[in-house]
């Protein structure tokens, strides 16, 4: 079944619809920060007008491979530690500056003694649908400071509340699309709730709303509405209260106390450390000492973090890359079924590594040979760090080779392509677009025996950009925040 095409609406119907969608994003806090701004400035986020359409299917086999995703992270970490260790060791020669840095605080961490062994991972598994194949395929997997999960309910209330109250038909103010049709993300509710489950868990599975949750955030952050949509929720729902500090706050604002974390003005007692910073390089330079002593201080402490280094350290592409092994897969996740295995894998697009391996040798000759099929991917989260197509061969002719394993070289995806309306401040651009689909993830576990405490979809997010761009990042000023239209 192919979707119905995209509303068709006057040049004044589209100009109320789009007031009406500017007006509803500024009332409910589907905005972000322009830039340069004073704190009482706000924009609309960039938005698209209509739901983007995404096949049932896709959209489940997204969600049911999720979980599985989420546990062979954890397996990956708790009872592959040794192996992920030496692959991070191997990483770290390449990346001496940030993922050499985070690897060594990870180090001096677990020196004396593991005082917090039960970890939370949000995470966030974004995939493209395969034109060709109508499957999806995995771009990444995101371990730290997952994004949108605010914004992403958000969109999907604005564009059901466009088409409830007739703003896409363009006769009889009758809905366009069917109620069931147009699902809302429940991610606001459902990250809250993973951080409200990590609260539970550090006080010995007991509710507390004395102790809080700290949010490591980025200065001047202009996503920072999307953030307070879950921080608000969290105290509304859980009564549980949340404090926001950036990692070069860190020794101003917090005291350890018999290795408990406490915000020194409050004397509140921090539960959980959420890292919504601290994921590149660019997180680390505004005080470079003591930004990474902040990551010290905290990953040492009893607070459970969200997530410890060793779990953001999983995320790296190389890990990805090897990953797509299935002889790998199966010792990872020996208690799989065939059919759960087989739909992991679908998932997966050819990653090569850049070392001396055949596969190796492969990415070496591939890069130079055909580029126009690949990304070249370094070990970076947040838009703007990959090299694209053509620009392959120069990229990699500028830097030395010996840096070369820093990077992975990915199969592109051709994915289907629709021409929405991307509303940006006062502009509409009607545009072919593409699109990513993020599922959210929650999981808490224990990192030393491996335990899995909990483990469930957390929402998800659909974010579009033009077809002619490479990069997809909304913050970053690549893309816009999208909901699904299911058919």
């Amino acid at each position: 079944m192919d979707p119905i095409p995209f509303p068709q609406l006057s040049h004044e119907q589209e100009n109320e619809l789009k007031l009406n969608a500017q007006q509803w994003s500024l009332s409910n806090g589907l905005v972000m920060y322009p830039p340069n701004f004073e704190t009482f400035q706000t924009n609309v986020a960039p938005i698209t007008l209509f739901p983007t359409p995404i096949p049932k299917t896709s959209f489940q086999q997204a969600l049911n491979v999720q979980k599985i995703y989420n546990e062979l992270y954890i397996n990956l970490i708790t009872k592959h530690k040794s192996w992920l260790i030496e692959v991070l060791e191997e990483l770290a020669k390449f990346d001496p500056n940030f993922t050499g840095k985070l690897f060594e605080i990870y180090k001096e961490s677990i020196k004396d003694e593991v005082l917090q062994p039960i970890s939370l991972g949000i995470f966030r598994s974004d995939y493209m649908i395969d034109s060709n194949l109508n499957d999806i395929k995995q771009i990444e997997f995101n371990t730290v400071s997952v994004s949108f999960g605010g914004l992403s309910t958000k969109i999907g209330q604005l564009q059901n509340f466009l088409n409830s109250t007739g703003f896409y038909d363009n006769k009889y103010n009758f809905k366009y699309y069917e109620d069931e049709s147009l699902p809302i993300s429940n991610s606001i509710e459902k990250i809250a709730e993973g951080l409200a489950q990590g609260n539970f868990y550090y006080n010995d599975k007991q509710e507390n709303e004395d102790t809080i949750v700290l949010f490591v955030v980025q200065p001047n952050e202009r996503n920072c509405f999307d953030q307070r949509l879950i921080e608000y929720e969290l105290f509304n729902k859980h009564k549980i209260k949340a404090f926001r500090a950036t990692l070069e706050e860190i020794e101003e604002v917090v005291t350890i106390n018999s290795d408990k974390a406490y915000i020194k003005s409050t004397t509140q007692e921090i539960s959980v450390v959420y890292y919504r910073s601290g994921y590149g390089p660019g997180d680390y330079e505004v005080n470079p000492a003591k930004s990474w002593n902040a990551r010290l201080i905290l990953e040492k402490s009893k607070a459970i973090k969200c997530p410890s280094i060793l779990t953001q350290l999983s995320g790296s592409k190389k890990i990805q890359q090897l990953l797509t092994d299935h002889e790998i897969l199966k010792k990872i996740l020996p208690d799989l079924s065939n059919t759960d295995f087989k739909e992991l894998i679908s998932t997966f697009v050819n990653i090569y590594p850049f070392d001396d391996s055949e596969l190796g040798k492969k990415a070496k000759k591939l890069a130079f040979e055909s580029p126009e099929k690949f990304v070249l991917k370094p070990q970076r989260e947040g838009g703007g760090n990959n090299i694209y197509k053509k620009n392959i061969p120069d990229f990699l002719k500028s830097i030395p080779e010996s840096e070369w394993g820093a990077y992975i070289l990915m199969e592109l995806i051709t994915p289907k392509t629709f021409k929405n309306k991307i509303m940006r401040n006062k502009d509409i651009y009607n545009e072919n677009i593409i699109s990513e689909l993020g599922i959210f993830g929650n999981i808490l576990f224990n990192e030393t025996t491996g335990e899995i405490l909990k483990n469930e979809n957390a929402g998800w997010l659909l974010r579009s950009k033009f077809e002619t761009s490479d990069e997809g990042g909304v913050a970053a000023g690549f893309g816009c925040v999208d909901n699904i239209y299911l058919y």
